[in-house]
């Protein structure tokens, strides 16, 4: 996909980093406080007495989240850096950690290379690389790279588990544009439970040639990395899965970012972009500005939108990600803003505090040499029937469960299909399911027979489908192997709302 870059972003490059600074945090006396309320709400929400749908969900109903204070700097993830003298590039390990969320009681946490989340991998377009995962949890786990077009083989899909003490080296090449992805666990029954408890981490595809977009690149400076996750902790301020967990979407009352309790960001430049992930369970974010300002998006799940989307307002559902500018420089240096979500409730607070000049204010805008949809792949006939149904553990796909001895899908490498995904409705109305596919970065082709939004005229590998509602995809595998489709609320993926397509 060609792009011609019309106008870039004109920064002004200061060298001073983001403060690294950490303040006091609550009390002793007011976080046994504030886990036994998390307790109590958990009992209410997650194991409810509904009659005949106990522990159900209301999703359009759910615990809110609470402001975040500003006491502490954002955590930027570590850059992974490359391994010198080693058969291979990278090494990712699982492994178990402790962190310290609230003062003196530790949290026991999961992480990749260190105690919570993972380092962010940067791979250039085109660039093939060797990475070795090695499993030192105390149960099988997986690594899959969310949104990377890769072989079956080395997706690191449910069939591909590590057991404890396990480790091999994979080959992954980034054969397409420049994107942000991740990477998660993905073993079959456990995998909410292990994001859930902190395995999770950034994945980014670069320009080969950073300086032919002129957006911001400084990792950490003015290109910052947001996991926003929510999370709930029992008495003893543990993230007590087998005790929290709802079978229709584990969602909590604490707001954590990039694994940060009650974050600020210090922003030292005036443009800056921020690639956000909803790396939550199953909670939905609608992200906004506490000023009322407008913010540039520029990308979604799989790279640059075919145009910059000026808005005020974003989306996503679990897993989808989208990368957005905030020019901070039209703003008041003493004016207070933060990124909230629909409730107002504050999740990042930013402290400006520019060094020098602010750059005055540039667009960024570009044209492909092509349409996003071509009338060929409007006009292409359905080809797969998907159907999503159901709540908690009688979630399904097609009326039926995963089975990993059942390939539920054939299509070709390479050969663009329309695959028509439902989700129907169920007696309480149901549930929005965020649909993903593994192995391919699809397009939208329509909600209910109309064009996708604007912010949706880019490259996809997970979309909230509302109840009711049909959403045509023109899906395209570049690679050959088995991949999984389904509900990227994770505790409906573990209760088996996933299938198979084999790519041939």
């Amino acid at each position: 996909m060609k792009r011609n870059i019309l106008a870039g972003v004109g920064l002004l490059l200061i060298l001073a980093g983001c403060t690294n600074t950490t303040t006091e945090q609550q009390s002793e006396e007011q976080t046994m406080e504030h886990g036994q309320m998390q307790h109590e709400k958990n009992m209410d929400m997650n194991h409810g007495d509904m009659e005949g749908m106990e522990g159900h969900m209301d999703h359009d109903n759910v615990t809110p989240l609470q402001d975040s204070e500003g006491t502490q700097e954002l955590v930027i993830p570590p850059l992974l850096e490359k391994q010198k003298g080693s058969d291979f590039d990278y090494e990712v390990v699982a492994q178990e950690g402790t962190t310290q969320f609230f003062d003196r009681s530790p949290t026991k946490t999961y992480g990749y290379n260190g105690n919570l989340l993972g380092p962010t991998v940067r791979l250039k377009e085109g660039e093939t690389v060797k990475v070795k995962v090695r499993n030192q949890l105390n149960e099988p786990t997986t690594f899959h790279w969310h949104g990377l077009e890769v072989p079956g083989s080395v997706d690191g899909g449910p069939h591909d588990e590590l057991q404890p003490g396990e480790s091999k080296v994979i080959t992954l090449k980034a054969n397409q544009p420049a994107a942000t992805l991740w990477y998660h666990p993905h073993p079959h029954k456990l995998t909410s439970e292990q994001v859930f408890k902190g395995l999770a981490g950034m994945l980014y595809v670069e320009e080969a040639d950073q300086d032919s977009t002129g957006l911001p690149k400084s990792y950490g400076m003015n290109d910052i990395p947001l996991i926003f996750q929510d999370r709930l902790f029992d008495k003893n301020h543990q993230l007590n899965y087998d005790e929290l967990m709802n079978s229709d979407g584990t969602i909590g009352d604490v707001s954590l970012v990039n694994g940060t309790v009650n974050p600020k960001l210090t922003v030292t430049q005036p443009v800056m972009r921020f690639r956000i992930l909803n790396g939550s369970n199953a909670r939905n974010y609608t992200f906004r500005l506490s000023n009322g300002a407008s913010f540039t998006q520029i990308a979604s799940d799989g790279g640059l939108l075919y145009e910059s989307i000026e808005t005020d307002e974003l989306t996503l559902s679990p897993s989808e990600r989208s990368e957005i500018l905030i020019d901070f420089s039209k703003m008041d240096s003493n004016e207070s803003v933060s990124i909230i979500d629909e409730e107002g409730t504050v999740l990042l607070p930013f402290d400006l505090a520019f060094e020098g000049e602010a750059a005055k204010h540039s667009s960024v805008s570009w044209t492909s040499d092509e349409s996003f949809l071509t009338e060929e792949e409007k006009n292409l006939p359905v080809s797969k029937e998907i159907e999503l149904f159901g709540m908690m553990d009688m979630v399904t796909i097609n009326g039926k469960k995963f089975d990993p001895d059942r390939i539920d899908l054939r299509q070709e490498k390479g050969v663009s299909e329309v695959w028509e995904v439902y989700n129907k409705p169920d007696p309480m109305g149901g549930m929005i399911h965020p649909f993903h596919i593994h192995g391919t970065q699809f397009k939208i082709i329509s909600r209910d027979g109309k064009d996708p939004a604007p912010n949706e005229q880019g490259f996809k590998d997970s979309v909230l489908i509302e109840p009711g509602e049909r959403v045509k995809l023109l899906v395209t595998f570049p690679e050959e192997g088995i991949y999984m489709y389904h509900c990227h609320i994770l505790e409906h993926e573990d209760n088996g709302m996933m299938g198979q397509v084999e790519v041939y």
